[in-house]
C-alpha cells in the first residue's frame, strides 16, 4: 500500500502526504488535484523525495524550509539542482541555498498548486524558525509537535511560549504538520503531567494502534492539541500543579509553567 492510497486526502484542492526520512522525520509533500505538481517541506534527504516524485510522475515546483537543521535541509541542494525548484525559507537562519528569504508576516503564492501562504515567526528552536500557514494547514517544523513542542536551542522559553501562542490563535480546525514522529513519546510525558486527562489516555491507545500498523500519527489538529498537549495547557489546574511540584515552588504565570514543563521534558 502506497502513501497515495493509504493516507486520506486532507483537502479537496490539494493532498498532503508524508515521506518518511532519516530515523523519524517526515518530509511533507503537497500535491495538486491533478497529481502533476508537488511542493516539498523540509527535505532532510533527497532520495526519498526523488523516489516519491518518480513513482507518481510529479514535477517538483518548490521547497519550503522551516529552519536550518541538517535533518530538514540536507536534501535541498541536490533537489534544487535536479529540478530547478525554488527554495523558500527563513531569512534569519543562514541557509545559503534559498532563492527567496521570508520572515514573519511575509505572504507568497505557489501558483501551480493554487496555494497562498502566510509566514509565521515561531522562533526559539532556532533563531529564525518559521511556519507556513495556508488556510486549514500549518507546516510548523520543530516548534509544535503532537503532544509536545521543540527543544529550545537558540532562543528562550519566553520566545517559545510566544511562538506557541501564535499557533494557538489559528482556527481550531487547522491541521498541524510537524516534522517528526514523536507523538507516542510525547504522550507518555503528557500523561504524567496530567494523569486525569482521559483524552490523553484514549489518544495513547489510538496512536499505539497507528504505529503498530506502520501508519503516521500526523497530521494532528490544533483542536486536539489544545486537549492533550501540556505545553498548550499551561493554564489548566492539574498542569499547573504538576509543574509546581517539579519546580518546587508556586508559579504565577502560564509562561512560568511552560518554562518548567520544558525543563522537565528535557530530562524526562
Amino acid at each position: 500500500m502506497t502513501f497515495l492510497t493509504r493516507i486520506a486526502p486532507m483537502s479537496s484542492a490539494i493532498q498532503v502526504y508524508p515521506i518518511p526520512a532519516l530515523t523519524d522525520n517526515y518530509i511533507w509533500a503537497m500535491v495538486d488535484r491533478s497529481k502533476t505538481h508537488a511542493l516539498i517541506v523540509d527535505p532532510g534527504e533527497a532520495q526519498p523525495v526523488n523516489d516519491f516524485l518518480t513513482e507518481y510522475q510529479l514535477s517538483l515546483v518548490g521547497i519550503l524550509l522551516t529552519h536550518h537543521h541538517f535533518d530538514h535541509t540536507n536534501g535541498v541542494e541536490e533537489l534544487k539542482l535536479q529540478h530547478e525548484a525554488i527554495v523558500i525559507g527563513p531569512n534569519k537562519d543562514g541557509i545559503e541555498s534559498l532563492t527567496k528569504a521570508v520572515t514573519g508576516g511575509s505572504k507568497f503564492t505557489i501558483t501551480s498548486l493554487g496555494l497562498k501562504f502566510i509566514v509565521l515567526d515561531i522562533g526559539a528552536h532556532t533563531k529564525g524558525h518559521i511556519g507556513f500557514y495556508t488556510p486549514g494547514k500549518l507546516f510548523c517544523g520543530d516548534t509544535l509537535f503532537s503532544a509536545g513542542c521543540g527543544r529550545i536551542f537558540e532562543g528562550t522559553a519566553s520566545q517559545m511560549y510566544n511562538s506557541l501562542c501564535k499557533i494557538t490563535s489559528l482556527p481550531d480546525d487547522t491541521l498541524i504538520y510537524c516534522a517528526h514522529e514523536y507523538t507516542l513519546a510525547n504522550l507518555r510525558f503528557a500523561h504524567v503531567v496530567e494523569p486525569s486527562n482521559e483524552k490523553i489516555e484514549s489518544y495513547i491507545e489510538r496512536v499505539t494502534t497507528l504505529r503498530k500498523q506502520g501508519l503516521p500519527t500526523l497530521p494532528s489538529s490544533l483542536q486536539l492539541e489544545k486537549e492533550i498537549n501540556p505545553f498548550l495547557r499551561c493554564d489548566k489546574p492539574e498542569v499547573i500543579a504538576s509543574a509546581e511540584s517539579y519546580a518546587g515552588h508556586r508559579l504565577k504565570k502560564a509562561e512560568e509553567v511552560f518554562k518548567w514543563l520544558r525543563k522537565w521534558k528535557d530530562g524526562f
